[in-house]
């Protein structure tokens, strides 16, 4: 059964630190699991106090690029219920796909992992 989340949760967050720029994160975790708005000058000094960034629905759809071109062809970013797809318009033809998730946090996340591992990114 689909769920709606809106933003990573504390392991998907630290997985994502690892690829993402920290500054593309819109919020963070504090110790004892609190989350707060994020606050960009004070990033080195939570980063040290085991502070964990923490992205958004808003935020991860914002760093997933929305067209991919490989060889000439160009696939478009395209979300149905809880999956994301990079397909061509034209022909049809499906590059990656992230379906069945309960939520699209999870599908943005499951995707971003995938087009890192591809160097898509």
């Amino acid at each position: 059964m689909a769920t709606i989340r809106a933003y990573t949760d504390e392991q998907q967050s630290k997985k994502l630190a690892e690829i993402l720029p920290i500054e593309s994160a819109d919020m963070r975790y504090v110790p004892f699991g609190d989350i707060h708005p994020w606050v960009w000058n004070e990033e080195v000094k939570l980063l040290e106090k085991g502070s964990v960034p923490c992205w958004s629905l808003a935020s991860l759809l914002g760093v997933l690029p929305k067209k991919i071109e490989l060889e000439g062809v160009a696939y478009e970013l395209s979300i149905y219920l809880n999956g994301l797809y990079y397909w061509n318009v034209n022909n049809g033809n499906l590059l990656l796909e992230v379906k069945g998730k309960d939520n699209l946090v999870d599908a943005c996340v499951d995707m971003i992992i995938k087009l890192n591992k591809l160097n898509l990114l």
